[in-house]
């Protein structure tokens, strides 16, 4: 079957190439967002989709905006039984969604985390389970007919990564099943009462206080490697564990210094901190900063 593919990041990348080695798909265009400057000398670099594509001799087209007529009509003129998407970040335009069905992979059990950071936030709200929603594109935000849903289970000490490459993989293997069964699939239409919505994460949601150290430490899961967490001071906090649940009256108190790592109190619970990052400098042992900074017990990390 022939296939118009479009996505972005590492997740649309695997996506990409589990429709490339199969051998009953046909992916004969990538659409995916136009290069851009990385890096302080700001070097113009290519999407990994667009380099997976060239690499496979597929077309590639890099619209800046893919609603522009010229753009709808070029796309239209490309003949394909299904268009996947897979974290293009780009609305199609409903003439694009009547040129073949769309498929979006979305890396949440649908309707729970409609929008841009559902992994993150499947994170934050510490849930036990998330998944990867196939869903037939409509004109709205993750709002379509719902084709299959595959759910996995989350730890509770995963971190941003490890849940990532899980769903990665989730969505990679059960694109190919929507396809190949796409006849027998029954669209089921969302309810929009039980919807909620994440949105896209800023560097400014990384701070944190010490005032929960269970949502202190989701945050954490869900942040590290970005934008991380840190304390209004700009420390960052570089690797953490949550170490009990009990109340206390301080917050940021140092309970305890170990060989390795301190204990730290929120108002609801506390953390252990085995590594942290002071602004424009590298990262260091939590028992070098304390040197540094003079702090022991009964003192306040700020």
């Amino acid at each position: 079957m022939k296939i118009i593919f479009m996505g972005t990041p590492d997740y649309a990348l695997s996506i990409l190439q589990s429709l490339i080695d199969d051998e009953d798909m046909d992916v004969v265009a990538v659409y995916t967002q136009p290069d851009k400057p990385v890096g302080r000398k700001k070097v113009m670099t290519s999407p990994n989709v667009k380099v997976l594509a060239e690499k496979n001799s597929i077309p590639i087209y890099q619209p800046k905006r893919l609603r522009d007529e010229d753009v709808v009509k070029e796309l239209l003129q490309i003949e394909c039984d299904y268009i996947v998407v897979a974290a293009y970040g780009q609305i199609l335009p409903k003439a694009i969604l009547d040129h073949a069905p769309c498929i979006n992979l979305h890396a949440s059990i649908l309707p729970q985390y409609r929008g841009a950071s559902p992994i993150q936030q499947s994170l934050l709200n510490g849930d036990e389970e998330s998944g990867v929603t196939a869903m037939l594109m409509d004109v709205g935000l993750d709002t379509g007919d719902i084709l299959q849903i595959e759910r996995i289970s989350i730890d509770k000490n995963e971190m941003l990564e490890s849940l990532f490459n899980r769903l990665t993989d989730t969505a990679s293997a059960l694109i190919l099943e929507v396809l190949k069964n796409f006849n027998q699939l029954k669209a089921v239409k969302q309810d929009d009462k039980e919807a909620t919505h994440c949105c896209k994460i800023s560097k400014a949601d990384g701070e944190v206080q010490f005032d929960n150290a269970l949502s202190l430490y989701n945050r954490y899961r869900a942040f590290t490697p970005w934008p991380g967490i840190y304390l209004q001071s700009g420390l960052k906090l570089k690797k953490i564990r949550l170490e009990n649940s009990k109340i206390y009256t301080s917050a940021g108190k140092i309970l305890s210094v170990d060989s390795d790592s301190i204990v730290v109190s929120t108002l609801k619970g506390a953390i252990r901190i085995y590594t942290v990052q002071p602004p424009s400098k590298k990262e260091m042992k939590i028992l070098d900063y304390l040197n540094g900074a003079r702090l022991s017990c009964d003192d306040i990390l700020a």
